[in-house]
């Protein structure tokens, strides 16, 4: 009887616990096969998108091959049309034109900068309507080595038309290692702005540094050499020597260049939708009696060294900037000149600065806003003289207004709240830039 209680017992406690067993061992059997299921389900997804992802990739070299087919059949076609229209036009070299003209309305516009000697394409233009400056353009492949590039520019000056060689240069396109060699007439890399046609600014005029350090625009007649690290970061070193008489360099064409520009390039992306680029570069020129126009008494002779940092940081929504888009760009000029100056020794520093931003809201239109100053710091000795130095900065506030109903056209409004001069002076201007022909996209 004793047994049987005690048989009994045992069982009372050990039923619940063997019952609880059981159920543990059924949970952890359902967790294995959900777990299972799960992963069949994964790797049957996975499989899905492997597939998905192969054919689009086939999709994509299919498209790409007809694409260069077209383009080779394209140019083929191109050439041979060429050919039988005239043998001389065998190579298609790509032909193109740029009108720019317009409006403005200036009290006073002035063509010099206080405390700074006057060179090139400087100032406010006269008042009222005019054609502006025309470009034509030729660049084609020359061979498989070297790629050429000539643009003519027309203007009128004092009511008649001035051709200017522009650019006119080859370079090489089969060096190895990223390197590259530009040699004869060509825009020098020093800066951000330099380098691009007037046509291709976000503003009417160039920034106010630009005026007063390199006449609005400094070329080269000489050779240029780069180098582009095949890195995933932008790093671009390059260097140029100029035998032209491009101010602020006043060289005869002598056996050795008296001028040299050294550059640095650095840029990438940020994410999906910003990129950046920053620059750093340094002119050195030699100057030989230097003057400031056919009108100026007063000459420079000695050294100037010009320094320029730049940086451009643009956004666009998923890189695509056709509906919106924005721009900010700035430069820092700092130069020395030392030497001699309407007989009177010339050893001083100025420095210059811009800074401004391009909202494309909606496609087809953009405004624009810009600051621009430039401080001389002549010194007193150089009172009556171009150099005499005004005392106080010259700057400007400027806002633009543009629509571009295509990539060929401009439409663009301009205010500028001027005050390079003491008085300011209020300046609207109206700019039309129409492009006809081929004319291939522009740089960063």
């Amino acid at each position: 009887m004793k047994m049987k209680n005690v048989l009994f017992v045992l069982l009372t406690l050990f039923l619940p616990v063997a019952a609880s067993a059981q159920q543990s061992a059924d949970e952890v059997a359902e967790l294995r096969k959900m777990l299972q299921e799960m992963r069949e389900e994964y790797e049957s997804r996975i499989s899905d998108l492997e597939e998905r992802l192969s054919q689009a990739e086939r999709t994509a070299q299919e498209a790409r091959r007809d694409a260069e087919e077209a383009v080779e059949l394209a140019e083929e076609t191109a050439i041979e049309q060429s050919a039988g229209a005239s043998g001389a036009n065998t190579f298609n070299p790509a032909i193109g034109a740029v009108l720019v003209g317009g409006y403005s309305n200036v009290d006073e516009g002035w063509e010099a900068i206080p405390g700074f000697q006057p060179a090139g394409e400087i100032g406010t233009g006269d008042e009222g309507f005019s054609i502006g400056e025309a470009e034509i353009n030729f660049k084609a492949n020359i061979d498989s080595m070297f790629y050429g590039n000539l643009t003519v520019a027309v203007a009128e000056e004092d009511g008649e038309a001035e051709v200017e060689w522009e650019e006119a240069w080859i370079q090489t396109t089969a060096l190895p290692q990223g390197l590259s060699v530009t040699a004869g007439r060509f825009f020098s890399s020093a800066g951000y702005l330099n380098s691009f046609h007037f046509h291709a600014d976000d503003f009417v005029d160039r920034p106010l540094p630009y005026q007063a350090f390199l006449g609005g625009r400094y070329s080269n007649d000489g050779i240029q050499a780069r180098w582009v690290a095949p890195t995933a970061l932008l790093v671009e070193l390059g260097a140029e020597l100029n035998w032209g008489d491009h101010f602020p360099a006043t060289s005869e064409h002598e056996d050795s260049p008296d001028a040299y520009t050294l550059f640095g390039k650095f840029g990438g992306d940020v994410g999906d939708s910003h990129s950046w680029q920053a620059g750093l570069s340094y002119i050195s020129a030699d100057a030989e009696e230097r003057s400031g126009g056919e009108d100026s008494v007063d000459t420079f002779s000695g050294d100037s060294d010009l320094a320029i940092a730049d940086f451009v940081w643009k956004w666009a929504p998923k890189g695509n900037p056709n509906q919106r888009n924005l721009k900010l760009q700035g430069e820092y000029f700092w130069r020395s000149e030392d030497g001699t100056f309407a007989g009177l020794d010339y050893d001083e520093d100025q420095s210059g600065w811009y800074v401004q931003g391009v909202w494309q809201f909606m496609h087809a239109w953009r405004v624009g806003l810009r600051h621009d100053r430039v401080d001389a710091d002549s010194g007193p000795l150089f009172v009556g003289t171009e150099l005499e130095d005004p005392g106080r900065s010259s700057h400007r506030e400027s806002a633009m207004l543009d629509w571009s109903p295509s990539e060929f056209s401009r439409i663009r409004l301009q205010y500028n709240r001027d005050r390079v001069r003491r008085e300011t002076d209020d300046q609207w201007f109206l700019q039309y830039i129409f492009s006809i022909g081929a004319h291939g996209g522009h740089q960063f």
